[in-house]
């Protein structure tokens, strides 16, 4: 097939934008943390319990999503992705005073939803995009990044509006309306397509995957392993934050809840941009010593949260904490790619991303749970600092897999 037959690449990538755009409106849950609380009289736990859940469900889902993907393509499930977000988030509206109706409908058809469809333009843009590949994942998934900068406002004011279950109904029909649309453009291209006249240089060479690994293959070595804790411990720190965001921002720096909520948009800019940003960075730097520096950045960051008590300056902080968060999603699948190859990189990150699973579930209840122990957040935020100290050690000893007797290639 000729490349005057193909889509246009750039056009693939604004429909994984417009998926994203949508799947990402998950981190303004928190939004929704107190009306849902002062409706029903649920707990802090119980409610950030929904949020963790649907994470911990997205990263199994994306592992599925990549297997089946390999089989019927991005388009199929794409779509089927966005039925499941929307139909979870909609049918959420029906919960009332039922958490675990809340629980299986946003948490687990909703995390289903999310799962599928943010693995869709990951693993489908990587390949259309061999010239630019950690620009294109960090922009593959930009959109999820900065979905929450349009829904936290949104979602706030429908909220005072209409109240928080209708609000839940308006927004699962928006939501599945633009990520069927974006993914019905979703294609994979040709086996062994280049952009034309483009040529490796010696320096993307060296980085990347000597040959193609399965996802046994994958799975059989080391670095697989710490690849997933890298990815776990960076998604750990600022998922806390996003759980917490709008009642933190609150208590720490006395503003109203419409102003706390604003910050939830703020950041959301900032998940959006580092998703970008972090990954071109990586293209430049390398994989390896974006992560080293990310973490460094963070564990400073965490350590002087808790003494802010101006909002703008608290905002700032977590500003730059969430383009670390954000950078990690834009960094990895091209880290991930670099060491195992394009041709099974769905199924090989997809299950890669439980690990972002994982940590929706462990960040957001270790902050919203010491939060009630102690009654405030410095405690949490001090843990997290250090485990980002610790964290510094994971880039600093990775290298990419080789066969028996070749030298260490790095990233």
């Amino acid at each position: 097939m000729t490349n005057q037959n193909l889509p246009n690449r750039w056009f693939l990538a604004a429909g994984g934008v417009l998926m994203q755009l949508a799947l990402g409106a998950v981190y303004a849950w928190s939004v929704f943390r107190d009306p849902l609380i002062k409706a029903f009289g649920w707990s802090i736990s119980d409610v950030t319990l929904t949020f963790s859940i649907s994470i911990l469900v997205l990263g199994f889902a994306s592992f599925l999503g990549g297997l089946w993907m390999s089989r019927v393509g991005p388009r199929t499930v794409g779509v089927t992705a966005g039925i499941c977000y929307g139909l979870g988030v909609a049918l959420a509206s029906l919960s009332g005073g039922q958490l675990w109706l809340l629980y299986l409908t946003y948490g687990v058809l909703g995390g289903l939803g999310l799962g599928l469809g943010y693995i869709v333009p990951v693993a489908t843009l990587v390949k259309w995009f061999p010239d630019r590949r950690g620009f294109i994942t960090g922009l593959a998934v930009a959109g999820f990044g900065a979905g929450a900068l349009i829904t936290a406002p949104v979602a706030a004011s429908l909220i005072q509006r209409v109240g928080v279950m209708p609000t839940l109904a308006i927004l699962g029909v928006v939501y599945l309306i633009m990520v069927v649309a974006g993914a019905s453009i979703m294609r994979n291209p040709p086996s062994g397509w280049a952009p034309a006249g483009w040529q490796p240089s010696a320096k993307n060479q060296a980085q990347r995957a000597i040959r193609d690994y399965t996802l046994p293959d994958a799975l059989g070595t080391w670095q697989w392993y710490v690849l997933w804790a890298i990815l776990f411990l960076n998604v750990t720190a600022g998922i806390s934050i996003i759980s917490q965001a709008a009642p933190m921002a609150k208590e720490i720096t006395g503003v109203p809840a419409l102003v706390a909520a604003g910050m939830v948009g703020i950041i959301s800019i900032a998940n959006g941009l580092g998703r970008l940003l972090w990954a071109w960075f990586s293209d430049a730097v390398g994989r390896r010593n974006v992560f080293l520096i990310m973490f460094l950045l963070q564990a400073a960051l965490f350590f002087l949260l808790p003494s802010q008590h101006e909002f703008a300056i608290l905002t700032g902080l977590a500003f730059i904490i969430l383009s670390c968060y954000g950078g990690g999603f834009g960094t990895m699948p091209a880290f991930a790619t670099d060491y195992f190859g394009p041709k099974s990189i769905g199924s090989i990150y997809g299950l890669m991303l439980t690990a972002w699973g994982f940590a929706g579930l462990f960040g957001p209840l270790l902050i919203a749970r010491m939060r009630e122990v102690t009654g405030s957040y410095s405690g949490a935020l001090t843990v997290i600092a250090w485990v980002m100290l610790i964290s510094t050690l994971l880039p600093v000893v990775v290298h990419g897999p080789r066969p028996a007797g070749q030298p260490v290639r790095v990233s």
